[in-house]
């Protein structure tokens, strides 16, 4: 793609997550993020038919995951998964995702739509640590008892916590010992 494209692209990401986290869900409109990134409002048509795969497409741009394509190894999990959660605790700490966080969860009490997207953009996201997980139990790094999605829950809802309620984030030095007090204490 051409550089002034992407270019283009990415302003308008930016700006469409600016813009929803200054406004909120009823201010994030295609016409504002327009005006915010200085992109005529004909082009951002052209790339996304509305404000929703717009939030999309900058979520999934914006936020890409760590992801590895080799099968986990023995002794790896841990690493692996302490990986992941500081991913996550950087993203929520200080970001353009952290700040529409927010914003999103107002929306998704007053628009089904909202509501709808943010749980299976949560849930597909999640899978990436519960997929790890249940390959942790596959190679017996894991007990095979162990509840892969209840242990994704738990360590990353205190990072939540952390942003939306209380007035600091969740310490990234302190995600190793999180990972073994749901991993390892709890056998």
């Amino acid at each position: 793609m051409d550089r002034r494209i992407e270019r283009t692209l990415t302003n308008a990401r930016e700006a469409a997550l600016d813009v929803l986290a200054q406004g909120g869900f009823g201010a994030f409109t295609m016409e504002a993020v327009a005006a915010h990134s200085e992109i005529a409002k004909s082009t951002l048509y052209r790339h996304w038919p509305d404000r929703m795969a717009l939030l999309s497409d900058a979520l999934e741009t914006l936020n890409l995951q760590p992801r590895r394509s080799e099968p986990l190894q023995q002794d790896e999990l841990r690493a692996r998964v302490i990986e992941l959660l500081t991913h996550l605790a950087s993203v929520l700490e200080n970001s353009r995702v952290a700040k529409v966080i927010p914003a999103l969860i107002d929306a998704a009490e007053h628009y089904p739509q909202v509501a709808s997207f943010l749980h299976t953009y949560s849930a597909t996201r999640r899978q990436t640590l519960v997929a790890l997980l249940r390959e942790g139990v596959t190679i017996g790094e894991l007990p095979p008892d162990f509840d892969a999605e209840l242990a994704a829950l738990m360590m990353s809802g205190p990072i939540f916590y952390c942003r939306l309620m209380s007035p600091t984030s969740f310490p990234v030095a302190r995600i190793p010992k999180l990972v073994d007090f749901a991993l390892y204490r709890t056998r």
